[in-house]
């Protein structure tokens, strides 16, 4: 007998009119991320069937845990929709069980001879038959048959597993995410993409200040976000420049604010230039000096595009939590500081004035250092298992 696994949409099937489109993106998505596999993968409106060798089972399921836009899926039993085949693999699947069971029958074949009730009362009572190990509960089975009944082949199942869920990688556009090398960053973009923004990542760095380590940091989290998509633009922002004008010039307690405001206005350069359509970051509400409501005001002011902030409404635990989920935790907690930590302020503003800002400003040319930094962005192509390959695509 053939087993598959079975893929259900989820949140897709509220797509309607865009539920296609939905699905065909899922489909390239798993295709993708099976590839080298010997699997055969096809669909339909309400579930994908996944075809594969029994020796690559384990790895076939765990890189579906890595694909967004599963709800549940299922390692079932494949045969011919007939009724003494379905009784004999029922009874064969339940042979080893022992507790309190019960037997679910979905009947999709309306040309099927038994109703759905009917067939699972004798279903249950051949496994009875079979077993003196098992009890019937109807309400909290230790186990639960599923019988799915099909025009051509049933499909039977005791194991239902959780997916990602969320959207397909690639059913949104471009997102431009802020990655530093801290905790919060990768967590925002683990969750943009389960909202299937496809991201490149933008990495702020001031050598000598801030090290090669630092920026290795970065590569390895870039690499583990690959995981959930195929490939991960990374570009590398040489900031030194811009940072030490900053830190010469302006008022220590607004540095860390002109800093991000100057950050916000690359960013926006580059969203530009690689078609994105909105900075994605790691800023948690509260968390420090320029994460207040306030700071955030004035720092935002300087571009008209979407910041979106998957973590904003989150406390730290929660965010450790999904860190360590995500396996990016232990990598963000290497000690290697970034230039948002390097240069910080003993005293850095909370409540900053937009007005005092401006005055700050103009006490260096900006708009130059700006152009010239980001006429000098290189940009590696990360990818999960391969080497990076490291350009000057800017």
């Amino acid at each position: 007998m053939e087993r598959v696994v079975l893929i259900k949409y989820g949140e897709l099937t509220t797509k309607k009119g865009n539920r296609k489109f939905f699905i065909q993106t899922l489909y390239q998505n798993i295709k993708k991320k099976l590839n080298g596999l010997d699997v055969k993968i096809s669909r339909d409106i309400s579930r994908m069937y996944i075809e594969f060798l029994d020796d690559e089972m384990e790895l076939v399921l765990k890189k579906l845990n890595q694909v967004f836009g599963i709800h549940t899926y299922q390692v079932a039993y494949k045969i011919d929709t007939d009724i003494e085949a379905i009784k004999e693999l029922a009874t064969d699947i339940m042979k080893e069980k022992v507790g309190t069971f019960k037997v679910e029958t979905k009947r999709a074949n309306k040309n099927f001879p038994i109703p759905s009730t009917e067939f699972s009362r004798q279903l249950g009572g051949l496994i009875l038959k079979n077993n003196s190990n098992l009890k019937v509960d109807v309400h909290h089975p230790n186990t639960t048959l599923t019988v799915e009944i099909l025009d051509r082949y049933t499909y039977l199942y005791t194991d239902i597993y959780y997916g990602l869920g969320g959207y397909p990688v690639g059913v949104q556009s471009k997102g431009m995410l802020m990655l530093s090398g801290g905790i919060d960053s990768p967590v925002a973009g683990y969750l943009a993409l389960k909202r299937g923004v496809r991201i490149d990542a933008v990495y702020f760095e001031a050598i000598p200040h801030t090290s090669l380590e630092a920026r290795n940091k970065v590569i390895e989290l870039s690499r583990k976000l690959c995981q959930y998509t195929d490939t991960i633009k990374l570009h590398i922002v040489p900031f030194t420049n811009i940072q030490e004008a900053i830190y010469k010039e302006c008022n220590p307690e607004y540095c860390i604010t002109i800093m991000r405001r100057m950050m916000y206005r690359i960013m926006e350069r580059l969203a530009k230039r690689n078609k994105g359509l909105v900075i994605i970051n790691g800023e948690s509400i509260g968390q420090v000096a320029s994460q207040t409501l306030t700071s955030m005001s004035v720092i935002n002011a300087v571009t008209n595009m979407p910041v979106i902030r998957p973590v904003a409404c989150l406390d730290k635990l929660e965010i450790i939590d999904l860190a360590k989920k995500i396996d990016t935790y232990d990598i963000s907690i290497l000690p290697y500081e970034d230039c948002c930590t390097v240069f910080v302020p003993k005293h850095p503003v909370i409540n900053p004035n937009l007005k005092e800002c401006l005055l700050n400003e103009e006490k260096f040319d900006y708009e130059q250092m700006i152009e010239d930094t980001v006429n000098h962005v290189q940009t590696m192509i990360i990818q999960e298992n391969n080497p990076e390959e490291f350009s000057n695509l800017l």
